[in-house]
């Protein structure tokens, strides 16, 4: 095989018309062999970057099949290390489980991933969840994880070897870990390259990235939180749905279980934006108290899971199933567990619960009197600048930063009422953030505005 065919095949052909006008004719569908070649070839370091850069260009304009994505996710899967959870991998006791995990594209307060993994748990589904960090306005699960501080200097460990990973399961019924080097290192090499070449908003090319990380771990079956408006990657119902669709096709195209929630981010979720506030958020959804969005988007998205792993025969003794597990304290439980096994210090968490914050701290009231509205995606810059998320990969994150929401979309406040308190890594980080908050993040109308409902549609 050569390269430069695989992509002309992909690309199309130019041709004239009648009156000479050039156009592109449609691209032909890649074989299973032909997307292999290109992406073992791509790892190995034979194909260049910039025919791999001149493929994902062609893939951009002319799209996939689920069959040739399901191709595309299959060889990246395979590019490196996979972890199975069945067969000669099987953990002690767990063989026959149907292993499953759920993923968000992406948002800001969105920590439904900590409260979530905990609760289906203590309902029997076995999770392995392996999970990202955060980047420009969008928050990390493992950032979140780690501000969770452990005995002397110690963390909560989110670099699992794959037995600590299988342990981890077998022993809480789930376990949190990131991406290591070995496992999908295709998608490392070809984000990069998606990002610097203006190719990131492609469906198959995102579908690809999720699923082959997400099979990775060895989960077989999956939810997907698709999210839609300002403070999600895809802006728009329309493009979520074909993300979701896309997602749940190419999953079943691979012989796994699916579906998926579409999602809204207008607005930030719950109460807090940051990387321990979010924590002590879980610890209270956990106790019952959680923000209704918090608890209501926990909740359906934990019944997929039940569903699909066969633990319950229909959505509401799904739901039931949940409320018990946290009204109980075993979820609470479950998740302190999980905390000690990953060598974070729960006694001390549990302690810091409502005191632990920085001490550069600014308070954003009301201007005017009115139903206040709040951008997800702007408030989501504000934290960037306070140091909740990064700009670039490398970048550090402050654990104790952050902002609480005092009131949230809908909302109707008076003039100099307290909105959102706003925590910083540093004392000159907090007038730039407040002053976004303020121009661009808040706003005011007389009237209450109208809200898209939490779940919009579930793809299965």
């Amino acid at each position: 095989m050569r390269a430069i065919d695989i992509i002309m095949k992909k690309r199309g052909t130019t041709i004239r018309d009648k009156n000479g006008e050039k156009t592109l004719a449609g691209s032909t569908k890649l074989t299973g062999e032909e997307i292999r070649f290109l992406i073992d070839s791509y790892v190995s370091g034979a194909l260049p970057d910039y025919q791999m850069s001149a493929f994902l260009m062609a893939v951009y304009f002319n799209g996939m099949d689920f069959e040739e994505t399901g191709a595309l996710t299959d060889a990246m899967l395979h590019s490196g290390d996979v972890i199975n959870l069945h067969g000669d991998g099987a953990i002690e006791g767990l063989d026959g489980e149907v292993f499953v995990d759920k993923h968000s594209t992406g948002g800001v307060g969105d920590k439904i991933s900590l409260p979530l993994a905990p609760i289906v748990a203590s309902c029997g589904v076995k999770d392995p969840m392996m999970s990202g960090r955060a980047l420009g306005h969008t928050g990390g699960t493992l950032d979140k994880l780690e501000s969770i501080e452990g005995k002397d200097s110690g963390r909560f460990n989110v670099f699992l070897s794959e037995e600590e990973f299988k342990a981890g399961i077998r022993k809480d019924g789930f376990a949190m870990m990131g991406q290591t080097p070995k496992i999908v290192p295709a998608d490392k090499k070809m984000y990069a390259l998606r990002d610097v070449t203006a190719t990131v908003e492609s469906v198959p090319l995102i579908t690809a990235s999720i699923l082959s990380k997400k099979v990775a771990e060895g989960a077989d079956a999956l939810v997907f939180d698709v999210k839609y408006g300002t403070g999600a990657f895809m802006k728009t119902k329309k493009d979520a749905e074909e993300l979701a669709v896309s997602l749940v096709n190419t999953a079943k195209a691979m012989e796994k279980k699916a579906s998926a929630l579409i999602t809204n981010m207008n607005t930030p979720l719950g109460r807090t934006v940051g990387n321990f506030l979010e924590i002590e958020e879980t610890v209270e959804c956990l106790r019952g108290n959680g923000p209704a969005d918090v608890m209501e988007l926990t909740y359906q998205l934990g019944a997929e899971m039940i569903l699909l792993a066969g633990k319950a025969k229909t959505r509401d003794e799904a739901i039931e199933m949940e409320k018990d597990a946290v009204s109980s304290g075993r979820a609470l439980e479950r998740f302190l567990a999980n905390v000690r096994t990953q060598g974070g210090d729960a006694d001390k968490l549990m302690a810091q619960i409502g005191t632990r914050r920085s001490p550069f701290r600014a308070e954003v009231r009301a201007k005017e009197d009115g139903f206040l509205s709040l951008d997800a995606f702007k408030t989501g810059l504000a934290g960037v600048y306070l140091g909740v998320g990064r700009n670039k990969a490398t970048d550090d994150v402050c654990f104790d930063a952050g902002i609480v929401m005092h009131k949230k979309t809908g909302a109707e406040v008076r003039k100099g009422e307290l909105i959102l308190e706003v925590y910083g890594k540093d004392a000159e980080c907090l007038a730039p953030a407040v002053a976004l908050l303020e121009s661009e993040a808040i706003s005011y109308s007389p009237e209450k505005p109208e809200e898209d409902e939490l779940v919009f549609k579930i793809i299965q």
